[in-house]
């Protein structure tokens, strides 16, 4: 049975591998999706073993969502990622976690076509050139017993800052055939740190991330 305990352990390492990952850790092709990522080999290595430890949480990519809003001229802009690749990893890393997660940028949506083109293009995330997010974590700090706050290393636009995601446990237990968890997570981080200068002052330089993130344990 899943304990709170357990799920912080899990936090502290998180180990975020593809949706699509073998059941079989010595397979490279697990690893796929982070190659070209620029993800330090430690981290790749720490993710095989995961896998071979059976440790791994994989995530419902139907009912998890994540995406991001902005204040503009129009209004709150608000658009979401439909694809991404992530999971959980629960072990014993105590002292340093690591977590890694890789976005399609391309997968973006939003309720007008017109700023989805707009947020796609050079002017913004220019998914042609910059494919992919990535968060790789490097610590997590608890406040209370379902809440922290998870610091780490966010990729976007050929750009790397270190940012602090604030995190909370909302739900922990089992479903038929399988063990589930829960979480969510927010920051707020200035676009222009990324190189995201286009129509400022008008858009807001400041631009909320958010995630719902629902997990199952992995059956190898």
């Amino acid at each position: 049975m899943i304990t709170i305990q357990n799920i912080k352990l899990a936090l502290f390492s998180t180990l975020m591998l593809g949706v699509t990952v073998s059941a079989h850790a010595q397979d490279e092709n697990i690893c796929a999706p982070f190659k070209n990522a620029n993800v330090n080999q430690d981290v790749i290595a720490l993710m095989l073993q995961a896998a071979v430890d059976g440790d791994l949480y994989r995530v419902k990519p139907g009912s998890s969502k994540m995406g991001f809003c902005i204040n503009s001229p129009i209004g709150v802009v608000e658009a979401e990622f439909r694809d991404f690749k992530g999971g959980l990893s629960l072990n014993n890393f105590m002292q340093q976690g690591t977590s890694l997660l890789q976005v399609e940028v391309d997968s973006l949506e939003s309720d007008s076509g017109l700023v989805e083109v707009m947020l796609k293009s050079e002017s913004f995330l220019d998914s042609e050139q910059y494919p992919n997010i990535t968060f790789v974590s490097t610590g997590i700090e608890w406040t209370a017993e379902k809440k922290g706050v998870l610091k780490g290393d966010l990729t976007m636009h050929g750009v790397t800052k270190e940012v602090a995601f604030y995190v909370e446990l909302t739900k922990s237990g089992t479903l038929p055939g399988e063990e589930t968890v829960t979480i969510k997570a927010t920051t707020t981080i200035q676009r222009s740190e990324f190189g995201m200068y286009t129509m400022s002052p008008m858009v807001d330089d400041r631009v909320r991330l958010c995630m719902t993130i629902d997990a199952y344990k992995h059956q190898s």
